[in-house]
């Protein structure tokens, strides 16, 4: 449900009355003030400064549902899902008639894996507003998934040993159809010139043939099987490294950062720092092209797993559909497959550590016990392997809960602590957009870079990528989007994320 006003209610039978502060009608003014000039930001699409302002007026007045639900929207736009959840509920301890806080709520859960939860808030909605079409449309979405879990789990429950995606492929009887005009893997290998020819495809809005893009996907798996969970990589004397964040689907971004920085090769290494796909709606073309890329040179292009290389994530935001509306449910569940095999983090001269997200929430944790994580599963809610690819960076010293609701957020201190440890000079992360596309915080020792620009087509971001050689001194590049077909971010996504 869009929108940022407060109209909706639902006629419930109240609660016991919470004790509220007294509000001058001063305070009130003034909290309404800031109220109207955040909806004035939001409007704008400037969901931080939005979120600021909202702050400041529930700082004032912090006894009115609108402006809690308010904020929460502008969360949920942010995806702080934590911060968002906090939000809605709050607006519904002040005002159970509060529609869009079931809204905001139902969504921050969805967004969280968290949908059987989810429905009951829908269930409040369509109760109380039988005849909003939205609604309805949301509860019946909500239903089907909790009934499609419910399935798996049983399915699970009832097999032994889960049986790989690539057994039930017979590549051998997939036929090249004689119109098919695109890029041909040679004796099923992937050369330079396949590459080159597979770019300015994709570029050209053409698939890639089935039978090759399976080909390619049984490779790769086989090969993520074969690396640790951290992986070593050594920029030699004289050489250039370049690590790549975010990407999320905005293909004519990547061929962008290619045309800045030259193709991958040998020479000209990569690493891109997770969420490959979601959210664009060219994620099929990004993940090929890099895997391709992995296959093509193994020991110079790299990839981190990151939290949206995820079964969850691939379903609510947009890569399951678009694989299955582009090759089939059978592709889509095998990208899961592989997914599940990525490296979660890499060591760069034994000196900087980069993963998607960030530190932990124990002390003491080494290189070591990075390296061992069984990683071939779905992320868990928490541990090692949940940090890795969840959480951020504060400005405080200490540890909090995630504003995202998955993960934590880690002080300076902790930074410094965990470098100390295990004798690194910094970490680099991504996971995060920013204004200029990089951040550096924690006194220099911990990094963001993210790589899609005007994210989502609304954020009006840089993007930005960053150039190192053996001295370890990062460069940074940033750059502006570039123009793209006539396909909006989110085309494929699940119906319940209309809000995006």
């Amino acid at each position: 449900m869009a929108g940022t006003g407060d109209s909706s209610k639902i006629n419930v039978i109240p609660d016991i009355k919470i004790d509220k502060p007294v509000i001058s009608e001063v305070d009130r003014e003034k909290a309404e003030a800031l109220k109207d000039k955040a909806n004035t930001y939001f409007k704008a699409q400037d969901f931080q400064q939005a979120i600021t302002y909202y702050s400041e007026a529930l700082e004032i007045n912090p006894t009115v549902a609108a402006f809690h639900g308010n904020r929460s929207f502008a969360y949920l736009k942010t995806e702080c899902f934590g911060s968002a959840l906090e939000d809605a509920s709050k607006a519904l301890e002040l005002d159970k008639s509060y529609i869009k806080g079931y809204y905001r709520r139902a969504t921050a859960n969805m967004a969280l894996g968290k949908i059987k939860i989810a429905l009951k808030d829908y269930e409040m909605v369509v109760k109380y507003r039988p005849n909003d079409k939205d609604a309805k449309t949301k509860y019946t979405e909500c239903s089907k998934l909790v009934k499609q879990q419910a399935f798996e789990r049983a399915i699970r429950g009832h097999t032994e040993e889960k049986k790989s995606v690539i057994d039930t492929i017979n590549l051998e009887n997939m036929i090249i159809e004689g119109d098919y005009e695109g890029p041909a893997l040679e004796n099923d290998k992937v050369t330079k010139d396949f590459m080159v020819k597979l770019l300015q495809h994709f570029k050209d809005e053409k698939a890639l043939h089935r039978k090759f893009a399976y080909t390619m996907l049984v490779q790769i798996l086989a090969m993520f099987k074969k690396l640790p969970s951290l992986c070593d990589i050594t920029i030699p004397e004289g050489k250039k490294f370049t690590i790549c964040g975010d990407i999320h689907g905005q293909f004519y971004d990547l061929l962008n950062i290619f045309e800045i920085n030259g193709l991958p090769s040998e020479d000209n290494p990569y690493l891109f720092n997770g969420d490959f796909v979601d959210r664009g709606s060219f994620s099929v073309e990004v993940i090929l092209t890099l895997f391709g890329f992995k296959l093509l040179y193994p020991d110079h292009f790299h990839l981190s797993r990151g939290n949206h290389e995820s079964d969850t994530m691939n379903q609510m935001y947009g890569f399951y559909g678009e694989v299955r509306s582009k090759y089939t449910n059978q592709m889509a569940d095998l990208f899961q497959e592989v997914y599940n095999w990525l490296p979660l983090a890499q060591l760069i001269n034994k000196k900087v550590m980069v993963m998607h997200g960030g530190l932990f929430s124990q002390d003491n944790v080494t290189i070591d016990d990075l390296r061992i994580i069984d990683r071939n599963r779905q992320p868990p809610e928490s541990g090692l392997m949940c940090e890795l690819l969840w959480s951020d960076p504060q400005p405080r010293p200490g540890r909090s809960p995630s504003k995202r609701g998955v993960g934590i957020q880690f002080g300076p201190d902790v930074t410094k602590k965990f470098l100390e440890h295990n004798n690194l000079e910094y970490i680099v992360r991504s996971h995060e957009v920013k204004n200029e596309g990089y951040e550096v915080t924690h006194d220099g020792k911990c990094i963001t870079v993210f790589s899609a620009p005007n994210y989502c087509d609304q954020i009006g971001n840089k993007g930005a990528f960053i150039n190192l050689g053996a001295d370890l001194k990062p460069n940074f590049k940033t750059y502006e989007a570039v123009p793209h077909p006539n396909v909006r971010p989110m085309a494929y996504a699940n119906s319940m994320f209309g809000f995006m």
